[in-house]
């Protein structure tokens, strides 16, 4: 039974706590509130937790001459990780529940019972500050009870407290359907309440020694742009392409008989989970799109890391000359290709804060405008700007939801114009583009549109699902009807990499009979999980 929470001890909870995560990742994953196939909290937790658990593997116990004491150290080590792997709303309010945890307890000289209290008491506040509309039964609550049972327990006992906080926690967590209606509608409690629970109860298996796991293993540091070298392999392969791929074994057998045809090093490991596991793939290939093809044919990919061999500059780490230069995130080789076309730097989907932020240092502007096309995305990039801002970088995060808001807002940059000027302009072209995403239903759900079962087409406007049908082009028809009704002359269409052929040709079609003088584009975006997007300005 631990009596303080010492720096070893922060490094078991973020090794334990990483562990815990894992076993509970799927779980997690599943307490999707919408029947769409895209929940990925526990997948966000866990890159999270990692990225915190290698900044800890790396300071190898060294502190600095002067400054915090040595839990403190280790408190800001892992919170300061974790922000910049930080993935999703999720990830980034964990971290920022971590950076308050830190600032409170780095300078008490011991962390006991009380101290403890006043640690998630700052941890809680600055979630809450992290979120521009904070919303009640999600993490924020489950972490504002944590705070509020451990500072009622008024001890020093640390252990007690440690215990009553997570008790608190839990029973929140229980409560959040009854906080949030589309919870108790799909019959799940808050996913990143549930990973908030993981963690403070692998912090009391830490202090109280009753159920401890195995520390879990100490990540490799990534390597920097410069020091990539070919570890195997013929030279005959001009890229190195790694991501992480949630896929079946069988899916992934195939997988890896169309990358061993297509380059050589290939690497594929899974974390053995049932049925769907959590693959690492390393392969070298010169068709990079080729190989994330069959990642995306497999399963779903993400955290893609692509690198040219015979490139050894670093990206430059701050601004090198006055310029613009636009940063936008993108899930799909077409949707890709057309940012690039605007001149944008692109970032594949899900990034972590230290990617975008990479990816903002490497424009070597000393104005940014970041466009992150997905709610999730969007606290990450304010993250990354903050953080661009101390290498003295302007960055704005212009809050586009859907690749088609991005395409508006590129379309209307001026670099004449003052910076700010242009971003403003971005941003109302992006508020004016209304956007549409049709998918299947991945599982039995309650909607604001009815009931859906497994298969059926879902067409959801601005995030909520308007319309459910059994026919994949009629539901992408009436859904644009529907849009059109409300006004516009033009409509974007992107088909994605599951889209039957001749969807967006039937779609034109009907457009061009229904409403004659609406112009019409349609381009392949590659996008998984949602055969067509829909964008009306």
């Amino acid at each position: 039974m631990l009596d303080t929470l010492d720096a070893a001890a922060v490094r078991r909870w973020c090794a334990g706590g990483l562990a815990a995560l894992k076993r509970h990742q799927g779980e997690i994953d599943q307490l999707n509130v919408y029947p769409v196939p895209d929940g990925d909290t526990g997948t966000n937790l866990v890159l999270t937790l990692t990225s915190a658990q290698q900044a800890l593997a790396m300071d190898l116990d060294t502190l600095p001459d002067s400054g915090p004491t040595a839990h403190g150290h280790a408190l800001r080590l892992m919170a300061q990780g974790a922000l910049l792997g930080a993935r999703g709303n999720s990830g980034v309010i964990l971290s920022q529940i971590l950076r308050g945890f830190a600032d409170e307890a780095a300078g008490a000289p011991a962390v006991r019972g009380r101290e403890l209290a006043a640690a998630l008491r700052s941890g809680a506040a600055a979630a809450y500050t992290a979120v521009a509309r904070p919303v009640e039964g999600t993490v924020l609550t489950v972490v504002a009870a944590a705070a509020a049972a451990a500072d009622r327990a008024d001890s020093d006992d640390l252990a007690a407290v440690a215990q009553v906080a997570a008790r608190g926690a839990a029973e929140a967590l229980a409560r959040t359907p009854e906080q949030l209606p589309a919870l108790a509608q799909a019959g799940v409690v808050d996913a990143g309440g549930r990973g908030l629970c993981v963690l403070l109860d692998a912090l009391v298996e830490v202090l109280t020694g009753e159920s401890a796991g195995r520390p879990a293993p100490t990540p490799r540091s990534a390597r920097p742009a410069d020091a990539v070298a070919r570890e195997t392999g013929s030279d005959e392969y001009a890229y190195e392409v790694q991501f992480l791929l949630d896929a079946r074994a069988e899916a992934v057998a195939g997988m890896r008989r169309a990358l061993d045809a297509l380059g050589d090093s290939l690497v594929v490991v899974g974390d053995g989970r049932k049925p769907e596991s959590t693959w690492n793939v390393h392969v070298h290939v010169n068709d990079v799109g080729a190989a994330v093809e069959a990642g995306v044919a497999a399963g779903r990919p993400y955290r893609i890391s692509v690198t040219r061999f015979a490139d050894q500059p670093e990206p430059p780490r701050g601004p090198v000359s006055d310029g613009r230069a636009a940063v936008v995130v993108a899930t799909g080789g077409g949707i890709a290709e057309l940012f690039a076309a605007e001149g944008a730097t692109v970032v594949p989907g899900n990034p972590s804060t230290g990617e975008l932020l990479d990816a903002v240092l490497g424009t070597g502007a000393a104005r940014v405008v970041v466009l992150p096309n997905d709610p999730n995305t969007e606290a990450v990039a304010s993250a990354a700007a903050r953080e661009a801002r101390r290498h003295g970088i302007r960055v704005s995060v212009v809050p586009t939801r859907s690749p088609v808001q991005a395409l508006a807002a590129l379309a209307v940059r001026d670099g004449e114009r003052r910076f700010e000027d242009d971003v403003i302009a971005m941003a109302e072209a992006a508020g004016a583009c209304r956007y549409a995403e049709v998918c299947h239903a991945s599982r039995e759900a309650l909607t604001v549109a009815g009931p859906c079962r497994p298969g059926d087409v879902l067409a959801l406007v601005e995030g909520e699902v308007h319309l459910i049908g059994t026919d994949l082009t009629d539901t992408c028809a009436a859904v644009v009807d529907r849009m059109l009704g409300g006004g516009g002359e033009m409509v974007t269409l992107l088909s994605g990499v599951d889209a039957p052929a001749g969807l967006t040709d039937a779609v034109r079609a009907h457009v061009a009979r229904r409403w004659p003088f609406v112009e019409v584009h349609a381009y392949p975006g590659g996008q998984p999980f949602y055969p067509l997007l829909v964008g009306i300005e």
